[in-house]
């Protein structure tokens, strides 16, 4: 490739999205990338993480709903490699709103590092795809979602471990549908035996749910699960969340230090293995040294599974209550309950608390919407889709100014091109005539002498000559001698012609002056009104986050882009028309005072022989030259 075409391959790479990268699938016209950053930058996880479903928001201020299909069965989503097909299904799909909830099971999350999915989407043709069994892992036994009203919950995964009762789910909650408790029996969710629920003693386990309560001092059961004597109950007492382990010998709790505050989501999760240990919002808060018992009765969100049985508690033990101080049940909203058959790594439970929480904007960035090779895909394509009807107002402006800059410089370089051309034929032709200055004035009435008639019409430099050579004649009558009066009288005549003349070369530059000045003014008009407009949508809006207020700033700035567009080749086109216009301009004024010279000198020439004799063409020839 030749260096004269290296800088048009290389911009067709920065405008053509799939020039640069790999496309996972070509039917998908449309992709975006999305951005996991765990790093200290980000969400600060540094403990294992591990496979682990990955909760995206999708909205208008991050997606392009548009350009899906209606029902979201175009959904993709590809690793990092962009060949690996990922696990997904849709919670939540809302056009009309520009709202959706997706689960997308990530393999093997790194703490501490950035890790990148893409988004495929707008392939009218694509079949639904949605896999809710494989978005988890297999020790996840239990995910209810609550997105059926009036149904028992549903379990998502692969062990089908759903409710047989419905209990309230109710819109608005933290993520979609949550489940609303109201502290009475009628209104718990009852979680069936199973034996991929079945908790052998000792065994590993997790439990998390998203949990928001009605009062600052709540105090209720949130789950609870028990097989005999033995029971595991997680709640909140005087607002603290606490979790409490049952068995024939003893009741021991652990509390949280610090109540939850009541009306505010979140994230409650307990962990067993060789102790038992409580996390709010991914931070460890609580932790009881013993194992699970062995339990494999039904379970009860919302109030006790069933009445506890009588033991003595063991003397001493920690924590001991008395077994009829039972709890009422829980009051306040709930949602996303997970049961798993491992011990969750801390960075697990952390990563759920960030990306399921209120503002995950620290752990997850949205990239740009691209397309597949098309002058209106990628960045360019995002650019020009989010400038406001005020900015194509004035982009339209500065492309009228463009196009009339553009067509005086090219005008105007023909015009002086064919001026400057016509010059030269002039002096060609009037440095060859053998005769006298007098006898070509006088023999001269159609320029056939000096050259082609429709050339020598362009010459500025023949038309000064037509005006001198009028002025002498008129004088003259015939005579060769002229008065120093009319010497003056020629020169008044030519430098009126000179004037005409610079006003025919300077017509129209005044349009350049305007492009070079007003473009960029009117461009940062246009580029302060896009951004005036952006800030007050995301005020309106109430979103803040950088992927929001990109797009807007970007379009904004394409009107002052616009007006250097239009004003840097105005100003090169207006000094390089200067700079030849002001070469005509001095060979004018060359030719004028040449003129005028040789026909003084003539004339002084003439007085002193007394005969009048011819003034030579070869004086304002050699001249001229």
């Amino acid at each position: 490739m030749s260096l004269r075409r290296l800088p048009i391959a290389v911009l067709a790479l920065a405008v053509l999205p799939g020039a640069a990268q790999a496309w996972w699938n070509e039917e998908w016209a449309a992709r975006k990338q999305i951005q996991i950053d765990t790093s200290a930058a980000g969400a600060a996880i540094n403990e294992p993480i591990g496979d682990a479903p990955f909760l995206v928001r999708l909205h208008t201020g991050n997606f392009k709903f548009e350009l899906a299909k209606e029902d979201g069965s175009d959904l993709r989503f590809v690793a990092a490699d962009d060949k690996t097909p990922l696990p997904f299904h849709v919670e939540k799909w809302d056009p009309l709103l520009g709202e959706a909830l997706v689960w997308v099971g990530v393999p093997d999350l790194k703490p501490g590092a950035k890790t990148s999915l893409w988004l495929y989407y707008k392939n009218p043709k694509a079949p639904p795809a949605e896999d809710g069994k494989g978005t988890y892992d297999k020790s996840t036994a239990l995910v209810y979602h609550f997105v059926d009203k009036g149904q028992p919950p549903h379990d998502v995964t692969s062990w089908a471990n759903h409710a047989t009762t419905a209990g309230n789910a109710v819109d608005g909650s933290l993520i979609g549908r949550g489940l609303r408790l109201d502290g009475s029996e009628g209104g718990t969710v009852t979680i069936p035996a199973g034996p991929s629920l079945a908790w052998a003693e000792g065994a590993k386990a997790t439990w998390s749910a998203w949990v928001k309560p009605a009062d600052a001092d709540a105090k209720g059961v949130i789950f609870s699960r028990r097989d005999g004597a033995n029971a595991l109950v997680i709640g909140v007492d005087g607002g603290k969340p606490f979790v409490q382990l049952e068995s024939i010998a003893s009741v021991r709790r652990e509390v949280a230090g610090t109540p939850l505050p009541a009306a505010s989501w979140h994230h409650l999760a307990v962990t067993a293995g060789e102790s038992i240990a409580l996390y709010v919002d991914g931070a460890p808060v609580a932790k009881l040294a013993a194992a699970l018992p062995a339990i494999a009765g039904t379970a009860m969100l919302g109030g006790e599974a069933k009445a506890s049985p009588t033991p003595a508690p063991a003397a001493g033990a920690k924590g001991a209550k008395p077994p009829d101080a039972a709890l009422p049940g829980f009051k306040g909203d709930l949602d996303e309950v997970e049961i798993a058959k491992v011990e969750r790594p801390p960075g697990f439970l952390k990563l759920a608390a960030a990306s399921q929480g209120t503002d995950p904007s620290k752990l997850v960035s949205y990239g740009q919407d691209e397309e597949t090779a098309s002058w209106t895909s990628g960045y360019l394509g995002v650019i020009l889709r989010s400038v406001t009807p005020d900015g194509w107002v004035v982009i339209a402006l500065l492309s009228v100014m463009g196009f009339v800059s553009l067509s005086v410089m090219a005008s105007k370089a023909m015009y002086l091109g064919g001026v400057e051309k016509a010059n030269e034929v002039f002096l060609e032709g009037f440095r060859k005539q053998s005769g006298t200055l007098v006898e070509l004035i006088h023999g001269e009435a159609d320029g056939s002498r000096l050259g082609d008639p429709k050339l020598l019409a362009r010459s500025t430099l023949y038309r000064l000559f037509r005006i001198g050579a009028d002025e002498i004649r008129k004088r003259g009558r015939g005579k060769a001698a002229i008065s120093s009066h009319a010497i003056e009288s020629i020169r008044a005549a030519l430098d009126a012609g000179l004037v005409r003349e610079g006003q025919k070369l300077n017509r129209l530059m005044v349009l350049l002056t305007i492009a070079i000045s007003g473009g960029p003014f009117l461009g940062l008009l246009g580029t302060v009104i896009g951004v005036m407009i952006t800030f007050a949508a995301i005020a309106a809006a109430g979103d803040v986050n950088v992927n929001a207020i990109a797009p807007g700033i970007a379009a904004a700035l394409v009107a002052t882009v616009a007006g250097l567009g239009v004003a840097i080749p105005a100003l090169f086109g207006y000094n390089w028309l200067l700079s030849r216009i002001k070469n005509v301009v001095a060979t004018q004024q060359v030719f004028v005072d040449e003129f005028i010279t040789n026909a003084a000198e003539a004339h002084s020439e003439q007085e002193g022989a007394g005969d009048g004799g011819p003034l030579p063409v070869s004086a304002l020839a050699e001249g001229i030259q």
